[in-house]
């Protein structure tokens, strides 16, 4: 059976030449709409915790340190956190939602994800009806708003690297504060990614509450 291909309705954005605040700035021009809310997660990958996300509503964009604005995964904690702190002083609204591992085990992880991002992406365009940038390929499904699937969107616009960065600090901060209800797993440290010394704790200590045992490394133990 020939599947059909979702063409994208802005390829004229392609190859990726503009800057993050250029790329929104011509998404805006072509949805007719002066603002923008981007949405991505932080925590698909760990062992252990939820994976947040966020969406963020920027109407200016042109801000300080917005230049400095980029994929999560690309700054320091220290910057993070700096970043946070002008992203949240600046953005009309922040929504944040979340998948527990318990949602995680039972959906598993993309369409857990994905339900989070439809519980954001509603918190933030009830507070104002702007066009929803996603980070990846997948589009919100039974989302009835206006949207576009960006992959790599985190690099490319910058409400979409405003949401990485605003839902990796938050994640982190709920890792850093789980940690003393469960000392021992070393979360605050790896934030529950597998490295060595998690996967030696869970070896030690067993399966916390808040591991995702649908994970194969958690599953074996």
């Amino acid at each position: 059976m020939r599947q059909s291909r979702k063409l994208n309705p802005l390829p004229f954005l392609e190859p990726q030449s503009k800057s993050p605040r250029d790329f929104d700035r011509e998404i805006k021009r072509a949805f007719g709409a002066d603002s923008l809310i981007g949405i991505d997660e932080a925590g698909r990958g760990p062992l252990a915790g939820p994976v947040f996300i966020a969406a963020v509503l920027l109407k200016k964009d042109d801000f300080p340190l917005s230049d400095e604005i980029r994929d999560s995964k690309k700054v320091s904690p220290k910057q993070r956190k700096l970043l946070s702190l002008e992203i949240q002083r600046r953005a009309e609204k922040i929504s944040i939602a979340w998948s527990y591992p318990s949602e995680i085990d039972k959906l598993n992880i993309l369409e857990a994800t994905l339900r989070a991002m439809n519980r954001a992406a509603k918190k933030a365009v009830q507070f104002k009806a702007a066009p929803v940038l996603v980070d990846g390929p997948f589009p919100i499904p039974d989302f009835k708003g206006r949207q576009l699937a960006i992959i790599k969107g985190d690099q490319k616009s910058l409400a979409i690297a405003c949401a990485s960065i605003i839902a990796k600090v938050y994640r982190d901060r709920w890792m850093e504060t789980i940690d003393r209800r469960f000392p021992g797993y070393g979360f605050s440290k790896h934030k529950g990614y597998g490295t060595k010394d998690h996967l030696k704790a869970l070896y030690c200590l067993g399966v916390s509450p808040v591991h995702r045992k649908s994970y194969a490394p958690v599953n074996n133990f």
